[in-house]
């Protein structure tokens, strides 16, 4: 009995810091990230950083982003390192899935449009519709 409550004990730990490593940027931070629309296959976030306005760790499903601004924005991760990334307006990259917590490092504030791919609905053709 006590190895299977040690056993759930350590099992409910991880789950808790799985949760908290992989948090939805909507709740845990309301003030930088919207939801603007949402349906089974994308959920589209409009986001908005005044000059050195940092975030929480948060994680995202693999993405499109589309720059509305320039600015530089440091990219901390999980692990500790940081990186430094350039946005240009109207420029767009894949971002795989993952863990960060952003800052904008820039004077000016920052925006732009994350389209959130839903892994089950990833590479799957949508259904025709029945008339």
């Amino acid at each position: 009995m006590k190895l299977r409550h040690m056993l759930l004990c350590t099992a409910g730990c991880l789950l808790a810091v799985a949760t908290v490593a992989a948090q939805d940027p909507v709740k845990v931070d309301p003030t930088h990230y919207k939801v603007e629309t949402e349906n089974a296959q994308v959920r589209v976030l409009r986001i908005h950083y005044g000059a050195h306005e940092k975030s929480v760790m948060h994680s995202h499903p693999a993405s499109v982003v589309v720059y509305l601004s320039d600015g530089t924005i440091r990219m901390h991760m999980p692990d500790g390192k940081s990186q430094d990334m350039d946005a240009k307006a109207g420029q767009s990259a894949y971002a795989p899935a993952g863990v960060h917590n952003p800052e904008n490092i820039g004077d000016k504030p920052f925006d732009a449009i994350l389209v959130e791919l839903k892994s089950k609905a990833a590479g799957t053709p949508a259904k025709a519709e029945k008339k």
